[in-house]
């Protein structure tokens, strides 16, 4: 029997709220801001989000909170909504916070009318000022003590555009001695002369998030609003709201953002990337991004895995890169089929194989899910490419590869022996000849030799040429944001190195950005979006193993 996980404490709250008939059912959601791209951290949450909805036979909406037209685009919406269907869900309603802006409006007169809530004519600067510190208390505004009637004829008159930005905010009227700072009159509106991506020219003011997202969620009525931990100084505001307002008593949850060594997971940081040059677009393949993920070749089922290996916890920590490289490892090692790929080519002649002949191989794709992959025809010849690592003049110790005198299978072809090699004027190896056991052919081996290696190879003949993308960790440092200096000073510079020509076999000429490829003994790859068929691109999205942490114990 399989062992029982044990609930997170997302999941006790809920089954209790379920046992206690507090909800009949659930109704969660996704709150992203149309300001950017998702990442890593976001997957994260959809996955929590969905997943405990589904667990509880609930729904999820997915709610744009574009309060912000400054910053946000219709193409973020678009690529928020592909990514999470790409994860694998599906949402039970589409929402906008600009959906409410008229209920939102009217919810801030109804602060206006019970004395709740006043324009002020501060600037930001003087705001800041009395607000005080986390350790002095704060000072009224002196238009604190405006009239209702004033109050209500200052905010319709914002609405209707007589004000420039900043001339004047709509506060809540709160406690400025609060010692939780988000409780000083927090502001509830401000003055933006921007185009909004759905509501056009419409508004002229827009409800800050504090507001928006609270009222949203008990419009919608939200019953578990799940927030990262950064949000629970606002559960006080959340609940201020709720409870002047007297609407459905949504409720705010806190668990801990993903944090991931070797990248940053700030949109402000990964914008700053994307705007000055530093990767080429927010779906390289080296951000954080689930576009650049998903564009590297990592699957939906791994992040999933990955989401669901890390928990749920209620205290911020740091996840290692690797462990997300080894759920996809995990699952690409089950789907992948495996071909063969030189990809720093040096060319073997077999001397003793007639120059003018052909024998085609079939070689199964071997994957080790449940559909084995089938398997294809690998044309063999007299001359080959295989990796220049693989010859080492002067053999090291335990070397099982070839060397002068040594004998390897290539795979799924015959075994061969190293009698000669070439060299240039710089002392590089050109050329290494071997003679090959024709009774040791794969499959129908009557030579009874045994050998201990075994290398990949494409003939030189039917080879194509690929351009091949090797990817590495985006920063040199486990957390960049916290060195010194600027985070942008520890970009890896070999996070990315490229193979202009490859040599492939000749089936990876149909390969689809569909499928996922192991070329054997190299890695697991996928292939770009940049490919066309008369120049293939092939992205590699993890090493075979963890090379990386070798390297950070070497250092």
């Amino acid at each position: 029997m399989p062992e029982e996980k044990s609930l997170n404490f997302l999941e006790e709250i809920i089954d209790e709220d379920i046992k206690t008939g507090k909800y009949k059912s659930i109704l969660t959601r996704f709150p992203p801001e149309p300001n950017g791209y998702l990442h890593i951290g976001h997957a994260k949450s959809i996955c929590l989000n969905f997943g405990l909805s589904k667990k509880y036979g609930g729904k999820t909406n997915l709610r744009f909170d574009d309060t912000n037209p400054v910053t946000e685009e219709t193409e973020y919406v678009d690529s928020i909504k592909e990514d999470v269907h790409w994860l694998g869900f599906d949402w039970a309603n589409e929402h906008y916070a600009s959906d409410y802006f008229d209920e939102l409006y009217n919810l801030a007169v109804k602060l206006i009318q019970k004395g709740l809530a006043y324009v002020d004519d501060s600037s930001a600067e003087e705001i800041a000022v009395l607000k005080g510190t986390p350790s002095s208390p704060g000072s009224d505004s002196e238009y604190k003590n405006r009239s209702i009637e004033e109050n209500i004829h200052l905010f319709e008159e914002m609405k209707n555009g007589k004000y420039h930005d900043g001339e004047k905010v709509l506060r809540a009227k709160v406690d400025m001695t609060s010692p939780n700072m988000h409780m000083r009159d927090p502001l509830l509106y401000r003055i933006k002369h921007a185009h909004h991506h759905r509501t056009g020219d419409k508004w002229c003011i827009y409800p800050m998030y504090d507001f928006a997202h609270g009222q949203s969620d008990s419009i919608e009525n939200i019953t578990h609003s799940i927030c990262t931990l950064e949000f629970v100084p606002h559960r006080e505001l959340y609940d201020w709201f709720i409870e002047k307002l007297e609407i459905f008593p949504s409720h705010q949850y806190e668990f801990a953002r993903l944090n991931m060594t070797y990248t940053v997971m700030s949109k402000r940081k990964l914008l700053q990337l994307v705007n000055e040059g530093y990767v080429q677009s927010w779906d390289d393949p080296r951000m954080p991004s689930i576009s650049g993920l998903r564009r590297r070749g990592f699957t939906a089922e791994s992040i999933r895995n990955f989401c669901e290996r890390i928990g749920v916890a209620k205290r911020d920590n740091m996840i290692d890169f690797s462990l997300l490289e080894f759920c996809v490892r995990e699952d690409l090692n089950k789907i992948a089929k495996r071909v063969m790929a030189v990809l720093d080519p040096v060319k073997l002649v077999i001397t003793n194989y007639p120059a003018n002949k052909t024998e085609e191989f079939i070689a199964d794709y071997n994957t080790e899910g449940e559909d084995a992959g089938g398997s294809r025809s690998i044309p063999f010849t007299n001359e080959l490419w295989i990796e220049r690592e693989d010859f080492m003049e002067v053999p090291a110790k335990k070397w099982f590869r070839l060397a002068p005198g040594t004998m390897v299978r290539l795979k799924s072809a015959y075994i061969v022996k190293c009698e000669d090699f070439k060299k240039d004027i710089d002392g590089n190896i050109t050329e290494v000849h071997c003679t090959y056991i024709p009774e040791s052919k794969s499959g129908n081996d009557t030579s009874g030799m045994s050998v201990k290696g075994t290398i990949h190879w494409v003939s030189v003949q039917h080879s194509a040429t690929a351009e091949v993308r090797l990817y590495d960790r985006l920063f040199k440092v486990e957390d960049p944001s916290s060195e010194e200096g600027d985070f942008k000073d520890h970009i890896n510079p070999d996070s990315l190195q490229i193979i202009s020509k490859a040599y492939i076999e000749p089936s990876l000429k149909t390969a689809n950005t569909a499928t996922r490829y192991q070329f054997i003994r190299k890695g697991y790859f996928c292939l770009d979006r940049d490919s066309t068929p008369d120049n293939l691109v092939f992205n590699r999205t993890v090493t075979l193993k963890d090379a990386w942490a070798k390297e950070v114990k070497k250092k």
